[in-house]
């Protein structure tokens, strides 16, 4: 039971993020905002590393680190925090929902996994789901939203590209490659958040969604997903890409005001069956791996 009422809280904070970065992109610019918030995460498992009497040997693995934080954080963070300047907070939440999907079909184009009728099925729902949204959106915003769309799944699938990495990459604890993944994302947006300076003073209102961003979306999150993983399994911790959307679209409703049409919530559930044939997701085994733990 504690490890199911982990996972909803999990898949709250995640989905806030999308909220958050949908009040402070404008006003601070993706580059800015994003190395805002992986210096905050970064600090903040810093202070719990302490704490827990954790040590980072950065220097141990650099490249693994720098590559980890390009693929899992610094690309993906900053494509969202572009598209979040158009985009609502449900549809940035949505489209982030299909990481699975391109994890899995990068792993069979990179791994030589074996194509199923289910796993074409599962993505053939995933595009259309997909598709809904991008009419959905162009009607709100215009055509306008294409570009910002076509990054917010380009981080989708940079997610998919870290999740494959990771089989390969150096045997490294998950606390650390989240802690490691950090710094080296905060070292490579560093020149680009030089470059592109706040377009508006920093404001409490701006700061404090910037600073629940770093700190409890990115540093405390990664800790509690870490410890489900654990706790539950790996597979049965990334159910968790199947409660965001809900929150992401619950948070941009309740303090932001968007609507939630039909073609949202017929999106959301094409492109959340479409993850679970893909993935194979199953909410028994969920329900069994919460029970025991």
């Amino acid at each position: 039971m504690a490890s199911l009422l982990s996972l909803f809280v999990l898949a709250a904070l995640w989905g806030s993020s999308f909220l958050f970065m949908r009040i402070a992109a404008n006003p601070m610019g993706p580059a800015l905002l994003i190395e805002a918030r992986v210096v905050l995460a970064a600090l903040t498992l810093l202070i719990i590393a302490m704490l827990w009497r954790k040590r980072l040997d950065f220097l141990a693995h650099p490249k693994h680190y720098l590559i980890l934080g390009l693929f899992s954080t610094a690309l993906p963070f900053v494509l969202i925090a572009y598209a979040a300047q158009t985009l609502n907070a449900s549809t940035l939440s949505i489209l982030n929902s299909t990481a699975p999907i391109w994890g899995a079909l990068i792993s069979v184009v990179w791994g030589g996994n074996r194509l199923t009728n289910k796993f074409m099925m599962g993505l053939a729902l995933g595009v259309v789901g997909v598709c809904v949204l991008v009419g959905k959106e162009a009607r709100l915003v215009g055509w306008d939203a294409a570009l910002p769309m076509l990054c917010s799944v380009s981080a989708a699938f940079s997610y998919g590209i870290a999740t494959n990495y990771t089989k390969i990459a150096p045997k490294v604890s998950s606390f650390n490659n989240a802690h490691g993944s950090m710094w080296g994302a905060s070292l490579l947006l560093l020149p680009l958040a030089l470059l592109m300076p706040a377009r508006e003073p920093l404001t409490l209102d701006i700061g404090l969604p910037v600073l629940a961003l770093g700190v409890f979306c990115t540093g405390l999150a990664y800790i509690l997903y870490f410890r489900l993983v654990d706790d539950i399994g790996a597979a049965s911790a990334l159910s968790v890409t199947f409660l965001v959307p809900v929150f992401g679209i619950l948070w941009g409703h309740l303090f932001l005001g968007e609507p939630v049409g039909w073609n949202t919530l017929i999106g959301t559930l094409l492109v959340l069956a479409g993850t679970s044939w893909v993935t194979g997701f199953s909410v028994t085994q969920l329900i069994k791996n919460t029970r025991s733990s």
